[in-house]
């Protein structure tokens, strides 16, 4: 009985020292799945708005009317803000009256040539038969043709009379400020009874209204140059927003800008555009947002594929589970990759375990290892 208790211990201790001497490693198992070809931004992109206005009245004045506050919804053609414009109002009302002044003054005018115009008829018939004299005849004539510029003239007046009221009106819209399209009211400048300004040329100020369109977001992001040849208008690609990090948001390549920024000598990028797919996911996301964008460039379904951590440099992998518990380097041939997965053409296997934690102390080919425990879900 000693002595069996006695080889127990004993091999409880030579199993402690075997175990002691391996390195914990973090393991993952090659299977079979889609991998794609993509490129990714190299800094932060930004969630922009489809359309947004940053918007001023076109003349200038004293806030008098402000119907809306930050955060409101507003439809298209809604009044947003409006300035004192009394005076242009009183000047509408004196050119409609000079309007209806001048159609009265057209309708004697006209009404009288048309008299005219019927005696030199009739003056013409008796002149004809000899009734008339010459001389009166002239007069009928000359008479009616007169009469007849005189209506002309004021039917001339009464197209400016309509013409300046079209002037007051245009006057009269500067003065009020309407969203050119649906969407949400940012950013309101000013207060009531405030004075408001446009920008002066080359000297920019703070737009009155500040309107988004939320219905339709995208995002800019900015590519590498070498990377940008390959990406095309129209071409797939996943967005992630790093408020939200854990969902990603499908879209499509809208634009590739044609030119390269150089705001970083050693770094120079273009900015992509990456519109969202679906409409319904821009509800609940903030223009202003940093995102980040993949765009897939090819892609393979149902190939062998590893986590792209798991390779090193050399295209090598260290593999767990051989009998003797040892990390053994394994030489793949490795076809399309991503940040995520990379297809393996040779030297794995679907069922095949790879080591994730390359960089950890002590994890070389040869070395002993136990992996592990998965994390709870």
């Amino acid at each position: 009985m000693i002595v069996a208790i006695l080889a127990a211990i004993a091999a409880l201790l030579i199993w402690r020292s075997t175990q002691s001497d391996a390195v914990t490693v973090a393991i993952a198992a090659v299977d079979r799945g889609p991998v794609a070809r993509s490129v990714a931004n190299t800094r932060a992109g930004t969630v922009n708005a489809c359309r947004r206005a940053k918007l001023a009245p076109a003349a200038g004045g004293q806030i008098v009317g402000l119907p809306v506050k930050e955060g409101d919804r507003v439809r298209a053609g809604q009044i947003l803000l409006e300035l004192w414009n009394d005076d242009t109002i009183a000047q509408a009302r004196v050119a409609d009256e000079q309007v209806r002044s001048a159609a009265l003054r057209a309708e004697e005018s006209c009404a009288r040539a048309d008299v005219a115009e019927r005696e030199a008829a009739r003056s013409r018939k008796l002149h004809a038969d000899g009734l008339v004299p010459e001389e009166q005849f002239d007069r009928a004539v000359s008479s009616a043709k007169t009469l007849r510029s005189a209506c002309n003239a004021t039917r001339a007046e009464l197209e400016q009379s309509r013409a300046r009221v079209d002037v007051v009106r245009a006057t009269l819209t500067r003065t009020v400020l309407r969203a050119p399209f649906a969407g949400v009211v940012a950013k309101i400048t000013g207060e009531m009874g405030e004075f408001t300004t446009p920008s002066p040329p080359g000297i920019p100020t703070p737009p009155a209204v500040d309107l988004i369109d939320d219905s339709c977001l995208y995002v800019t992001a900015p590519i590498d140059e070498v990377d940008v040849a390959r990406v095309r208008v129209g071409q797939p690609g996943n967005i992630t927003i790093e408020a939200i990090p854990d969902r990603k948001f499908p879209g499509r390549v809208r634009r590739v800008a044609p030119f390269v920024l150089d705001l970083e000598k050693q770094a120079r990028t273009v900015d992509v555009e990456v519109e969202l797919l679906n409409p319904e996911d821009a509800k609940g996301l903030l223009v202003g947002y940093s995102a980040d964008v993949e765009i897939i460039l090819e892609t393979r379904e149902n190939v062998v594929r590893v986590p792209t951590q798991a390779i090193m440099e050399g295209n090598r992998v260290l593999v767990f589970g051989g009998d003797d518990q040892k990390l053994a380097e394994r030489q793949i041939e490795t076809g399309l990759a991503n940040w995520e997965f990379t297809e393996v053409r040779s030297g794995l296997q679907a069922g095949d375990k790879v080591v994730l934690s390359v960089e950890r102390e002590g994890v070389v080919a040869g070395a002993r290892a136990v992996a592990e425990a998965a994390p709870k879900k």
